[in-house]
C-alpha cells in the first residue's frame, strides 16, 4: 500500500503563505509565487523527494532544535524564492508528512543556510 503524503506548514511558513494569499489578487509577483507554491505542493504529494536534498551538515541548528529534523529539501520558486521542507513519519504508519518549514526570498535563504553573497 502506498503511503499518503500530507503537507503541513510551520507557523512561519503559514504566515508567508497567508501574506501571499492576501497580496495575490493585487500583485502579479505574489500571485506567481503562490501559484508556483501550490503547484510544487502537488508535486511533493506525488513524489515526496521532489525537492533538492540539502546536505545534513548545512541543516540550520535552529531547525534541528526547534523541529528535531534530520532531513531538509529545497524547492525553487519563481523570483528566486525558495521553499524548505522536511519529511517526517505521520501519525499513522500509512502517511508521510511533508512539513514546510519556510517560504522565503533568496536573500533570506542564503542567510538561513549560511551561504555568503558572491
Amino acid at each position: 500500500m502506498e503511503k499518503e503524503v500530507k503537507v503541513t506548514f510551520s507557523p512561519e511558513a503559514e504566515e508567508v503563505y497567508n501574506y501571499l494569499r492576501e497580496q495575490s489578487p493585487s500583485s502579479k509577483t505574489e500571485r506567481t509565487i503562490l501559484d508556483a507554491l501550490h503547484n510544487k505542493i502537488e508535486l511533493i504529494k506525488i513524489d515526496m523527494h521532489y525537492g533538492n536534498p540539502i546536505a545534513k551538515n548545512l541543516i540550520p541548528d535552529e531547525y534541528r532544535s526547534k523541529y528535531g529534523i534530520s532531513n531538509l529539501f529545497r524547492v525553487e520558486l519563481p523570483m528566486f524564492w525558495r521553499m524548505l521542507y522536511t519529511l517526517t513519519a505521520g501519525e499513522t504508519k500509512i502517511e508521510i508528512v511533508a512539513f514546510i518549514l519556510e517560504i522565503m526570498d533568496h536573500k533570506d535563504y542564503n542567510k538561513r543556510l549560511g551561504y555568503k553573497n558572491r
